[in-house]
């Protein structure tokens, strides 16, 4: 179910009422009870008007990534530096504090890039992608998107400086062999804020591959379709029953930012996708977090293939994305 949007009325509330009975019925007819969902209805938007997020600098920031870094996997250790040295570079150049943090794995140094802004105390809140990509794959939305996503916040946040702590964080080694292992970068980055005041992650997992055609959307258990969109038309928050507030906060201020469809997820880590990220590195170490995604391998068939290429993505919509999360930052 997506959240009401600028200039369109409320659904009613028989509405809401209707998709409550949906959700009873999932839980008793889903063939394995754990899969129970819950899509967080009537959370009302909190309107507002972020900064305009340049698309043409999304699209600069994924075209030299999945192009000219390609492909920056594990496997190419000297593309991986060389994104590493971009995104320094990006995150300099916005006026950030930049701290280069060594993940090593097999006695060989790879890096998460880090940077601050916002006042030295208070409740640290951490944005994070990686930018690794999947063998010899380009990884256009997976991860270049997010990557630039974090770009284009840093951007925003030399001009509009966020009011408590925040940490932009790039990630390495995410991709397989390396996923659910302790060599993710994201697993290092999180066991080193571990024990401090920490409010939340959120983490930019593909952003970029949008479709409207009816059918384009699908989901990892049958009878989904039946309470959420068909259309991958939306961006998607994820997170587990206990990020409810989290997911809550995020989907308010997301949904009121701009005209794209929010949709928003609350399952158990066993529904196949609700993992599938680095927010789950940080759940490790009792850290609220959640994904911000356009859902992967449910929507984008180029997922881990040669077609993840720049040219697939829409810019626009993957603008409105970075707006969404901005605000956010700016309550």
């Amino acid at each position: 179910m997506t959240a009401s949007v600028p200039g369109q009325q409320p659904a009613p509330r028989r509405e809401y009422l209707r998709a409550f009975l949906i959700i009873l019925l999932l839980a008793l007819c889903l063939p394995i009870s754990a899969y129970v969902v819950v899509t967080q209805p009537l959370v009302a938007p909190i309107r507002s008007t972020p900064p305009a997020v340049d698309a043409e600098h999304l699209r600069q920031h994924v075209t030299y990534l999945s192009e000219t870094l390609f492909p920056r996997s594990f496997d190419h250790p000297g593309k991986l530096r060389a994104a590493s040295r971009y995104i320094q570079e990006q995150f300099v150049a916005a006026g950030a504090t930049v701290v280069v943090q060594d993940v090593i794995v097999q006695d060989e140094k790879f890096n998460n890039v880090i940077a601050r802004f916002g006042p030295a105390t208070g409740k640290l809140l951490v944005i994070g992608a990686h930018y690794d990509s999947h063998g010899d794959t380009p990884g256009a939305d997976d991860n270049a998107s997010g990557v630039a996503g974090l770009l284009e916040l840093a951007r925003l946040f030399a001009k509009h400086p966020p009011t408590q702590p925040v940490e932009l964080v790039a990630y390495t080694l995410e991709e397989p062999p390396h996923f659910r292992t302790d060599d993710m970068g994201s697993v290092w980055h999180a066991r080193s804020v571990q024990g401090k005041p920490v409010e939340m992650m959120i983490a930019l997992e593909m952003l970029g591959y949008f479709k409207d055609e009816e059918g384009s959307q699908s989901y990892p258990v049958q009878h989904m379709e039946k309470i959420y969109p068909t259309r991958g038309n939306f961006i998607g928050i994820v997170g587990r029953f206990s990020e409810w507030a989290e997911v809550r906060k995020l989907k308010a201020a997301m949904a009121g930012a701009s005209d794209l469809p929010v949709v928003s997820i609350n399952a158990p880590p066993a529904l196949p996708g609700v993992d599938f990220s680095d927010h789950r590195s940080y759940w490790a170490v009792d850290i609220p977090a959640v994904m911000v995604t356009d859902t992967a391998f449910f929507r984008n068939p180029n997922y881990h293939q040669a077609g993840d290429v720049a040219g697939n993505l829409d810019y626009v919509r993957m603008a409105k994305v970075v707006q969404g999360v901005f605000a956010f930052t700016q309550r």
